[in-house]
C-alpha cells in the first residue's frame, strides 16, 4: 500500500465533534468520516512541488506558503485523530491543521504562484526535468510536468475553496 498525503476541509464544530466523539469512546473512535468533496489525495506530490519550486526561484514568502500548505502547523492538538486503532495517519507523522485564518493567508499566497512558468524554467526534455527535480520524478506515468500541474493547480483550488467556506485543513499521510 502506498502512503501519500491526503488533507481534509473541515469546520471547527467538525473538528470538536470528532474530539468529543474520541473522549466519549471505549476505544478513542473519533468518528473521523469527512465528506470525500472535502479530502483531497496529493498522492506524493508534495516533495516534487517544494523541488520544482525550489529550482524555478519561487521567493521565499510563496515557498513557506506553500511548505506550510503542504506541512500544516502543530498548533491544534490532533492527538485524538491519532490513537490506535483509529489513527487517520498510521504510517507517516502525527497529523496537523491550519486554522481557518492560516487557510486564508496561505490560499492567497498560493494563488499568487504561477505554477506554469516555474514548470517552464525547466529543461524542457522530459527525462531531464524528472532527472533534475529527483525524489522518483522519473517514475512518474504519463509525464511530470502534468502530474504536478495537476496536482499544484488541485491543491490550490482545495485551498482557495477552504478558505471562501472559512475551513480548516487537516493533514495527513495514510
Amino acid at each position: 500500500m502506498a502512503v501519500t498525503q491526503q488533507l481534509a476541509r473541515v469546520s471547527a464544530e467538525f473538528l470538536a465533534s470528532c474530539r468529543r466523539s474520541a473522549g466519549a469512546s471505549a476505544d478513542g473512535d473519533p468518528l473521523w468520516d469527512p465528506p470525500s468533496a472535502d479530502v483531497l489525495d496529493l498522492d506524493w506530490a508534495p516533495f516534487l512541488l517544494q523541488r520544482v519550486c525550489e529550482l524555478g526561484g519561487l521567493d521565499g514568502v510563496h515557498r513557506n506558503a506553500l511548505q506550510q500548505a503542504l506541512d500544516g502547523d502543530t498548533a491544534i492538538d490532533l492527538a485524538f485523530l491519532n490513537t490506535h486503532p483509529h489513527a487517520i495517519g498510521p504510517f507517516g507523522p502525527d497529523p496537523t491543521a491550519l486554522s481557518a485564518a492560516q487557510v486564508a493567508r496561505v490560499a492567497e499566497l498560493l494563488g499568487q504562484i504561477d505554477f506554469p512558468a516555474l514548470l517552464a524554467a525547466l529543461p524542457t526534455d522530459g527525462a531531464a526535468a524528472a532527472s533534475l527535480i529527483g525524489n522518483g520524478a522519473d517514475g512518474i506515468v504519463g509525464g511530470t510536468k502534468e502530474y504536478l500541474l495537476g496536482h499544484f493547480s488541485a491543491m490550490r483550488e482545495f485551498y482557495r475553496d477552504a478558505s471562501r467556506r472559512q475551513l480548516l485543513v487537516v493533514l495527513w499521510w495514510d
